[in-house]
């Protein structure tokens, strides 16, 4: 999961099936964005709108009469789009795009109708990490060897490595362009971080909402 603003990687979640996954990203995902989900595109394959529903949805206001209602429903300021891609062996046929919560003009104005970033962002992954690789005898064989892997990848790729996209024009004559990292656009620091910052950097664990 990314944030389209900045390109940062905000969750991995790495899982045995795919419902599972979608359902850990948004749990992650509430830990900063505790009262509604933000505005989100994903494809159409993991089940992302019932872990939306189950994360953030809440039961319809008590009317008095009869049982209370307990079944969870979306909020009416939910924004989400899904992509569907439909293919034939190896080749794209169709892309269907639907509006799953809110207005449709006014999400595909926020979200536009494509998943490109998050697939930019993904074969970036392969070709910083043998152990995502497709068809390779990099794999990881044990779960936990694949997260420690892909924790890393994700620090580094944050921290570390600047994004063509997210360059600004430099103020001074010395230079023309000012990089800078996801973390940078999403203002957590200042600075490109090198490997070593990210070696010997003293990380305090803090207290994260987790309702």
């Amino acid at each position: 999961m990314i944030d389209v603003g900045s390109r940062l990687r905000v969750g991995r979640a790495i899982t045995k099936t795919e419902s599972e996954a979608a359902l850990l990203l948004m749990r992650m995902l509430k830990r900063t964005s505790p009262d509604r989900p933000p505005a989100m595109a994903t494809d159409a394959k993991a089940g992302y709108e019932e872990a939306m529903v189950e994360t953030w949805g809440k039961p319809p206001p008590y009317s008095g009469k009869g049982r209370p209602p307990t079944r969870k429903r979306a909020g009416p300021d939910w924004q989400y789009v899904q992509v569907k891609k439909n293919r034939s062996g190896n080749r794209l046929i169709e892309v269907e795009v639907e509006v799953i919560f809110g207005d449709p003009d006014q999400v595909l104005e926020v979200m536009g109708g494509h998943t490109a970033y998050i697939e930019r962002s993904q074969l970036t992954s392969r070709q910083m990490n043998g152990r995502v690789v497709r068809k390779t005898l990099s794999f990881s064989k044990e779960v936990p060897m694949l997260m420690a892997a892909c924790a890393w990848e994700d620090a580094v790729y944050n921290w570390t490595r600047p994004h063509l996209s997210l360059r600004q024009k430099s103020e001074t004559p010395e230079r023309r362009w000012v990089e800078r990292t996801p973390a940078m656009a999403a203002g957590l620091t200042d600075h490109v971080w090198s490997v070593r910052d990210l070696l010997t950097r003293l990380v305090i664990p803090g207290r994260l909402n987790s309702n």
